[in-house]
């Protein structure tokens, strides 16, 4: 059995470190707040100091980091993984990140007589919690079948999409899919509420209609107000816009309507939502039209 790292635990980098721990695999892990790794270590998981540190103790190492910057660090700053040469390694970038970042680091892997694979999931804590992601892989495809007994403990399906970038490729378009959903969901349900529509009963209409995804049933007691676990921030949706539009602009694709989302997320981080559910842009935009709308409008009477 190969020794694992696994370096970034926020809250889908614990959830799926401690499926690999529990599936048995040895694992080192390392956070910038250490904080974050002690029920793994408490758990049998054993820390490391630094990225480098963790990949001389590993053969795979997982990465599931919060932006660019923290990638760059990981890999290529001081003590980064990519510090010495490791002959052998096989890393697991798992982030959402550029597609041209993700190219750029493969070649300095290589250097360093290493392997990449990008794979990013989809998926949010529950389904990382019960071994349940869409995993979308970039790589060689023997690479990924010698991570695949390690991925196969974290996901439901193993997509090899193509050679190094396909995988963080297919997450951004994915994803950009998804986040301007939410933001034109946002803008529809806050229009109905100013004319006096309520909005579990717009909801119940979206439901009963083709327009729903399978995501906006799992988010609706959110929407009404439940409290739940917060499973993809505002502030996190927003961060991925970011990749998502710097790379339709590095494709040469127009993103108006990705940077239109994209301008409602960054709008409502800045207005204090960062750290909630991404369900509260509808909330967010909602207030804004309530506070910006002159007059408020009343529909006639039934």
């Amino acid at each position: 059995m190969e020794r694992l790292g696994f370096i970034g635990l926020g809250r889908m980098g614990q959830a799926m470190a401690r499926r690999l721990l529990t599936a048995g695999f040895p694992l080192t892990v390392h956070n910038r707040t250490r904080s974050r790794a002690n029920a793994l270590i408490a758990a049998g998981a054993v820390w490391a100091d630094t990225p480098s540190e963790v990949a001389a103790r590993s053969d795979m190492v997982f990465t599931i980091l919060t932006d660019e910057q923290a990638v760059e660090a990981v890999y290529r700053g001081q003590g980064g993984l990519l510090s010495t040469d490791a002959p052998g390694r096989l890393f697991i970038e798992m982030s959402t990140i550029r597609t041209a970042t993700i190219l750029a680091l493969a070649e300095a892997v290589e250097q360093r007589g290493a392997h990449l694979l990008d794979a990013p999931v989809s998926g949010t804590v529950a389904p990382a919690r019960d071994g349940q992601l869409l995993i979308l892989v970039g790589g060689r495809a023997s690479d990924v079948e010698r991570a695949r007994p390690a991925l196969q403990v974290l996901g439901r399906r193993i997509i090899h999409l193509g050679g190094q970038g396909a995988g963080t490729t297919m997450k951004l378009a994915l994803n950009m899919t998804m986040a301007c959903f939410w933001g034109a969901l946002a803008e529809s349900l806050a229009i109905g509420r100013q004319f006096g529509l309520s909005l579990d009963a717009m909801l119940d209409v979206y439901l009963d209609s083709p327009v729903a995804p399978p995501a906006l049933r799992s988010k609706t007691p959110t929407l009404l107000g439940e409290t739940s676990e917060v499973a993809f921030d505002v502030a996190g949706v927003r961060k991925d816009l970011r990749s998502m539009v710097a790379t339709a602009q590095d494709a040469g694709v127009p993103a108006a309507v990705a940077a239109a989302a994209l301008a409602h997320f960054a709008a409502a981080t800045a207005a204090g939502y960062g750290e909630r559910d991404l369900a509260a842009i509808v909330e967010y935009l909602a207030d804004v039209a309530r506070r910006t709308a002159r007059p408020v409008f009343t529909l006639g009477e039934p």
